[in-house]
């Protein structure tokens, strides 16, 4: 049996360098990455491949954005599934790492509702039917991560429908991780504050190029991967983090939703620019 790990918005960031260190681990016959930018993908794919002598990883051209592109991963996983039944058993996925996403910052009124939906469609829908897709290709021991963040545990001003997904990224992921617990599947939710990678960029529409103090990406990822691995739930890599997550519980959501709209503006820039299915780290206030 071909045993596999997926790994969605993988072209850059967290995306990145979650398929670096999986394959680092040298124990998946093939490593699946998938965004759009197949440049990206390939560059990375040969980048990994040099380094491990061997081609185990795969460049996957997928639009998860949209329904026609979840349908297109369903119909790949099926028919490789199927053409290696006679032979070597099919395939196991034994590693999703659900990372694909993006955010928005701007009060809701004035950001373009056509984003705002598309970011509902990936964040949200994406993330759920690739769950529903693969999982039974799964079997004891085999790992869900999902990208959630440290916006998961407030509503915030001024990011309003991205905490809003990573929220409901939290709460599926929890429900998830206790209904295939007795199958030995583990599932667990990544919430990361801010990291240094391209979401500021994509989130501002270009008025800012960083994340602010964003931390690294590298550590942020290898914590999850052995948090995973130990049947953890979440993942909060930085000492800040858990703290932040520690003290929402104490902070009224009317409260936090208003202070941050107050208080934690974003810059924006309304001319149209493209947007990546890149990971979904928060640049949380």
């Amino acid at each position: 049996m071909k045993k596999i790990a997926v790994i969605t918005g993988a072209s850059s960031g967290m995306g990145a360098d979650f398929a670096r260190q999986t394959a680092a681990m040298n124990v998946y016959d093939e490593i699946w990455i998938i965004a759009r930018r197949i440049e990206k993908l390939s560059a990375l794919a040969d980048e990994i491949n040099s380094t491990l002598n061997f081609n185990t990883v795969r460049p996957v051209r997928i639009d998860l954005g949209s329904r026609e592109g979840i349908k297109e991963f369903e119909r790949l996983i099926k028919t490789e599934h199927q053409e290696l039944v006679e032979i070597e058993s099919g395939i196991e996925v034994a590693l999703l790492v659900n990372n694909a996403g993006f955010g928005t910052y701007g009060p809701f009124i004035e950001t373009p509702l056509e984003k705002e939906l598309d970011m509902i469609d990936l964040n949200c829908t994406a993330l759920t039917a690739i769950c529903g897709i693969v999982i039974p290709f799964m079997k004891k021991d085999s790992v869900i991560i999902n990208t959630a963040s440290l916006a998961a545990y407030l509503p915030l001003g001024n990011f309003a429908v991205y905490a809003a997904t990573k929220s409901y990224v939290l709460s599926f992921s929890m429900a998830l991780a206790a209904e295939l617990k007795d199958r030995g599947i583990h599932v667990c939710a990544l919430c990361p504050g801010s990291v240094s990678t391209e979401f500021a960029d994509v989130a501002s529409n270009g008025a800012r190029k960083e994340v602010l103090h964003g931390l690294s990406s590298e550590k942020t990822v290898a914590h999850c991967l052995k948090k995973a691995f130990k049947g953890k739930y979440t993942a909060l890599w930085a000492f800040k983090w858990k703290f932040q997550a520690a003290a929402s519980r104490f902070v009224g959501r009317y409260a936090g939703a208003r202070f941050t709209y107050k208080f934690a503006r974003r810059p924006y820039r309304h001319e149209e620019a493209d947007s990546e299915n890149i990971d979904c780290t928060g640049d949380f206030m």
